[in-house]
């Protein structure tokens, strides 16, 4: 597609009947002609144009090329009143489409996430909590005054609020007119409140403050640099660089923190409000519409200083950034893996050099990408060595179940439930951790063998006995937990194998029964209110026993947790991923890190059948940086990610023999990668070979870490025309392999 044009300073004008070149989010190979509308635009306007007999988005990206008749381009149809998108956004766009290898217009629709954007500004009716109370309480109307009270302060449209409470807008009205709830005329987009840098309510420990020191010097710079914040688990590393969010706002800059789980959000925003006085502007799927046009409004009009997000804020409009933070920026969630496929991580550091602004990365347990890049300089380096306050580590030890005695329908070893009842009788919680979601991850006949598997992929269905449904993990196909066999139609004869947290808590209530016990998985949860309700209630103490998936390693703050038991502390070290011993140590160590946070001393058990394998062996010495040391120098023996490169190509057709034959075809023509010394890999099937009744075949492209990689790529899948049902994506530094 031809590159438009981005060298066009942002308040150049353009006249009416001028020639421009808009970009739109079509799927389009290039930008398209038009002229400029009555009364002219300017370079970055979002504009609405005429595609066929469709009205479109766009952004007017530079000058027309022109070369053709003029008198048969059409008009541009009018300019959106919203804020021109700004020379280092449009910078930043065409920077990570050349990288990650994608199309600009599917880059622009990252940037243009917000509902009706093209509205003109006006007043709407908003509902919040008022000051009355019912004349009698029923469950419909319960539930709107408790979406009100978890949403504080942030308002609903009529509609939003009936769907977030699960009620008819009658109920509400209802409400309306006993003053429970309160209905207003308000401006449809308003600048958030504003948040004063002030100090830290709490008293910083001397690391911590020059910890602080660093990052805020860093801020009040004004340039582009990247610092990795490491620190043990419960060290304060949040409050360390809310001190450098502080020093952005005074600065006049507007700050962005990434979070890894939306489930995270409602604490770190309460934190948030003790320390600058209101609440920032957030930005994730569970916010309302009305929230994200607002947010985005505000956002590039300057109206919001603050932006707490997942990572497709990244894209947002800012004015002045100042400061991207990447809190657990190890976290496997801030890649994308499907549509346009990037690296929130990375992209953080590209759009912060473009704008001058800083990156802080904070992590517990840093990826080996961060670590190297802090290594060899690239990245600047901060530590805390020391929990905050009282807490101490906990005192990992690992339980070698060669030597345990367990039936085969038991997961619990003797040794861990004899922990736990000791902290049950000492009123203090226990975490048993397994990262596997459902009740049991295969279904089998005993009669024949046969696994049940889902219809549309090559996955088995895993049991979730709480909904009593058999769930595909890779497409969402549900179907009820069947009494025969689906294959020889043997009846009774069908059997769960293998433990998920769902049977987890079947185990637990048998050898605790009077314990109250508490599952934390992403799927248990209708909403991110109930499971935000479900964590605060633990905090509280509301559960003697915590069973969870890989939700509870990330962030969560149990003051009564003291022991954390990991059920199988192998599950990470199996299958040819490069990074399992990386992700394993970073998930145990992470898990282990919720027990002894507050004033009581912690232990974290691992249960393993390997405890002499190196990673577990790494993860109980808790010497880091040996680790980290070991697994760079196997990485750098044989070329790959940090110290080399990867891209992964992932074709899928519904025709078996079609996907395979292109596949081949394709790594036949490898010359333009060959001339930049890569290999190519494959085609094999993937290990997950259908997915949704597509058929899927993987390429892997290795080359040297100073390799022309992207220009390569690009020519080489040029040379093939892709049949009509097959689809090719290319992914850079992929992070999975399946």
């Amino acid at each position: 597609m031809r590159k438009p044009e981005n060298v066009t300073p942002l308040l150049r004008h353009f006249h009416e009947g001028e020639l421009i070149s808009v970009l739109t989010t079509q799927p389009l190979d290039r930008a398209l002609d038009y002229k400029a509308p009555e009364g002219g635009c300017f370079l970055g306007a979002f504009v609405e144009v005429p595609l066929g007999p469709r009205k479109v988005l766009g952004v007017v990206w530079g000058e027309g090329e022109g070369g053709y008749d003029l008198a048969k381009v059409r008009s541009v149809i009018r300019v959106l009143d919203a804020v021109p998108m700004r020379a280092d956004m449009r910078e930043f766009l065409t920077r990570a489409a050349a990288y990650t290898l994608t199309p600009m217009p599917a880059m622009l629709r990252l940037a243009t996430r917000s509902p009706g954007l093209g509205d003109p500004p006006s007043m709407r009716k908003i509902y919040r909590r008022g000051s009355g109370e019912p004349d009698r309480m029923t469950d419909a109307r319960r539930r709107v005054i408790e979406t009100l009270a978890d949403y504080g302060d942030l308002a609903f449209t009529l509609g939003e609020l009936a769907d977030m409470a699960g009620v008819s807008t009658s109920v509400i009205k209802g409400l309306v007119s006993q003053g429970v709830v309160a209905e207003e005329q308000s401006p449809r987009d308003t600048a958030y409140p504003r948040l004063e840098p002030g100090v830290s309510p709490y008293h910083l420990t001397d690391e911590q403050q020059s910890a602080a020191d660093a990052l805020t010097k860093n801020v009040s710079d004004r340039t582009y640099g990247t610092t990795l914040l490491k620190g043990v688990t419960g060290s304060g590393k949040t409050e360390v660089y809310l001190e450098a969010v502080g020093a952005s706002l005074a600065a006049g800059r507007q700050a962005l923190v990434l979070l890894p789980e939306i489930a995270l959000t409602a604490e770190f925003l309460t934190r948030v409000e003790a320390r600058f006085g209101a609440r920032p502007a957030e930005w994730h799927s569970g916010v309302t519409m009305t929230e994200r046009r607002r947010a985005w409004k505000m956002i590039a009009e300057g109206g919001a200083q603050l932006v707490v997000g997942a990572r497709s804020a990244l894209f947002l409009p800012f004015q002045d950034l100042g400061l991207i933070v990447v809190d657990e920026e190890h976290d496997t969630s801030y890649k994308q893996e499907d549509g346009v496929l990037y690296n929130a991580r990375d992209m953080a550091v590209l759009r912060a050099s473009l704008t001058g602004a800083q990156v802080v990365l904070a992590s517990a347990t840093p990826s080996l990408e961060s670590w190297a890049n802090a290594e060899s300089g690239k990245y600047n380096r901060v530590t805390l060595t020391s929990r905050f306050g009282e807490a101490v580590m906990p005192k990992m030890s690992a339980i070698d179940m060669r030597l345990e005695q367990l039936p085969s329908n038991r997961w619990v070893s003797d040794t861990l439930a004899r922990a736990v009842t000791e902290r049950i009788e000492n009123k203090e919680q226990s975490l048993l951790f397994l990262n596997r979601r459902g009740y049991a991850p295969v279904t089998i006949c005993r009669a024949c063998g046969h696994q049940i598997g889902c219809d549309n992929c090559d996955a088995r269905l895993v049991e979730h006995r709480f909904l009593k449904r058999l769930v595909c993990h890779q497409c969402g196909e549900t179907k009820p937990i069947p009494s025969t066999c689906p294959s020889c139609d043997a009846e009774d004869r069908l059997a769960p194998v293998g433990p998920g947290v769902e049977r987890m808590a079947e185990e637990v209530a048998e050898l605790f029964p009077d314990a109250r016990v508490a599952v934390l998985s992403s799927d248990l949860f209708g909403s991110t209110r109930a499971l935000k309700a479900e964590i605060e209630g633990i905090a509280e103490g509301a559960a003697d026993i915590i069973i969870g998936t890989q939700i509870v390693a990330k962030g969560h703050n149990f003051p009564l947790l003291t022991l954390v038991g990991v059920i199988d502390a192998d599950l990470g070290l199996q299958g040819s991923d490069l990074r399992a011993a990386e992700r394993t140590f970073q998930l145990m160590r992470q898990v282990a890190g919720r027990a002894g946070r507050a004033d009581k001393p912690g232990q974290a058990l691992l249960q393993t059948y390997q405890p002499e394998h190196p990673v577990i062996k790494a993860i109980l010495s808790g010497d880091e940086e040996e680790f980290w040391s070991a697994e760079a120098a196997e990485r750098k023996a044989v070329g790959v990610p940090p110290y080399g490169r990867m891209a992964g190509i992932v074709l899928s057709s519904p025709d078996v023999g079609e996907v395979f034959d292109f596949g081949k075809a394709l790594a036949s023509r490898d010359e333009p990668l060959r001339k930049i010394g890569a290999q190519v890999f494959g085609p094999a099937a993937a290990p997950i070979a259908r997915v949704r009744g597509r058929h899927r075949v993987r390429l892997l492209v290795k080359a040297d870490k100073s390799a022309p990689l992207q220009a390569a790529l690009a020519t080489w899948v040029a040379q093939l025309k892709q049949p009509t049902n097959l689809r090719l994506s290319i992914d850079i530094d992929p992070q999975s392999f399946y």
